[in-house]
């Protein structure tokens, strides 16, 4: 942000040693630095126009404005006002943020100075000061109070913070309807789509009269990005290990925090296997994918609600042959170790007031269950146990049903995966079967002895053919009676192993 200008404004030779104090204060202050670039009569050069001309041009191109009140009223014009009077009233005038600090004095303050105090306490934030010290004390205060109300620094939370840009005609009164409508049924909500909306949103904290929180706008806002512009989900799917170029499937879904979750959701499922049962006691075949739906879009929405709003990046989903990947700028509350996600464990959004909607719609859960039970429904599955990885982003990986044993077998190169395929079973069928089955056949059993689920498409992208070859493998082993298919699409595979 452009640095604010601070006029400081005083007689001259009363306050010389608090002007220059204040001034090597603002510069060299690291917050203050930051924020304040002041203006004092002694930093300027020797000039042809009226000093008094140039001050008060100054007071108009200045946003904020500090009197130093004291004994002495000093010079005065022909009019009998004194410059540091001009300057105050010149401040009002243009409505200037205006702070009076007034000195403590042992002798009978001048009676024009008396009368120009009066005129501040009227309407201007004034405290009193003997030393340099408490001066600088006294303005330090005033200013990061100045920065707090006018939100360049916050102490509340992000999503609690009113935002400077927004009023409630953003947002979009259908939204914040429909979400009462199902935030009622789901969570028993006190309030349901035709109740006031400005009422829906007080409840929620989530405005404070026509300005609304960034939460809200998150949430419900016609164009969320256009105050967030990295608001948003890059998703891509990768069909080998690593990240690779050309990618085959890119998309970047933006909207409010429901759609992108929705969206990205629905991305990762249209990549994956989907089993179909069949129809036998029920009119409706049974379908699961090969990844928990619940597990997926809890990680997703984790990453959504969880994110650090203030960083550049954005969340990534990233699917790839053995896994799928969800990261988001941020970090672990602290106290909270990788290893508790595993387990019950308290629940510390990063940004509260989104998450409270979240779970008012079940998109979320507040009790610190929902990593805990993301690792469960994946085991329950035969996968293995998802991970959680805190860099310098925040990471869930889920693994697919496929080989990889961990993510640093995926940098290994074919050979090596090979031999180590090879290897696992070889040994015990090896010597029986001699050349009935080509190295081909042996590296698909040695697959299928990691991972009985494994299909067809899966032995594809791992071997590199094609599934027509794949699946012409597959009949040759079956043929010679190694391996047996139970079930169908949602079945597994046996390996048989000739009787010595």
């Amino acid at each position: 942000m452009q640095k604010k200008k601070v006029f400081i404004s005083s007689v001259q030779s009363e306050f010389s040693t608090e002007r220059r104090v204040l001034f090597d204060y603002l510069t060299t202050d690291a917050l203050l630095g930051k924020f304040f670039e002041p203006f004092v009569f002694e930093n300027i050069p020797a000039m042809t126009v009226s000093p008094a001309m140039v001050f008060l041009q100054e007071v108009e191109r200045c946003d904020i404005y500090i009197g130093l009140f004291g004994q002495t009223y000093g010079y005065e014009d022909a009019r009998g006002v004194s410059p540091t009077e001009r300057e105050y009233d010149c401040a009002t005038q243009f409505y200037k943020s205006r702070f009076v600090f007034l000195k403590n004095v042992s002798e009978e303050r001048d009676s024009k100075e008396k009368a120009l105090i009066q005129k501040a306490e009227q309407s201007v934030i004034r405290s009193s000061f003997d030393t340099p010290e408490q001066l600088k004390t006294a303005v330090y205060a005033t200013l990061v109070r100045y920065l707090e109300d006018n939100e360049y620094i916050r102490t509340t939370p992000f999503d609690a913070t009113l935002n400077n840009e927004a009023t409630f005609t953003d947002l979009d009164e259908e939204k914040i309807r429909t979400f009462a409508q199902i935030a009622h049924r789901k969570r028993a909500f006190p309030f349901d789509k035709d109740a006031e909306v400005h009422t829906v949103l007080t409840h929620l904290n989530l405005i404070k009269g026509e300005r609304v929180t960034n939460a809200a706008l998150l949430l419900f806002a016609r164009s969320p990005q256009r105050f967030f512009i990295t608001s948003e989900i890059k998703c891509a799917h990768f069909h080998g290990l690593t990240v690779s170029k050309p990618i085959p499937s890119y998309q970047v879904y933006k909207g409010d925090v429901f759609e992108m979750i929705q969206q990205s959701v629905d991305f990762v499922l249209s990549k994956i296997d989907l089993y179909v049962g069949e129809r036998n006691k029920n009119e409706t075949a049974d379908v699961q994918y090969e990844l928990p739906v619940q597990a997926v879009t809890e990680a997703i929405v984790n990453a959504v609600a969880h994110r650090d709003y203030t960083s550049n990046a954005s969340v990534q989903v990233m699917l790839f042959a053995d896994r799928l990947e969800i990261s988001n700028p941020g970090s672990l509350p602290y106290g909270l170790t990788v290893e508790q996600l595993y387990t019950a464990h308290s629940s510390i959004p990063a940004n509260p007031l989104l998450a409270e909607p979240m779970y008012l719609m079940g998109t979320i859960e507040r009790m610190g269950t929902g990593t805990e039970d993301m690792a469960e429904q994946c085991m329950n599955k035969g996968l293995k146990r998802p991970a959680f990885v805190q860099g310098a982003d925040f990471r869930a990986i889920l693994y697919r049903p496929y080989v990889a044993e961990s993510p640093e077998d995926n940098l290994k190169t074919d050979d090596q995966k090979g031999g180590q395929i090879g290897g696992q079973i070889g040994g015990q069928i090896g010597g029986q079967i001699g050349g009935q089955i080509s190295e081909i056949q042996m590296e698909i059993l040695n697959i299928i002895a990691l991972n009985q689920k494994v299909s067809r498409k899966q032995l594809s992208l791992v071997l590199k053919i094609n599934e027509s070859a794949i699946q012409k493998h597959l009949y040759k082993l079956k043929e010679l009676k190694l391996l047996t298919r139970k079930g169908k699409t949602r079945g597994y595979w046996v390996i048989n192993l000739p009787k010595s």
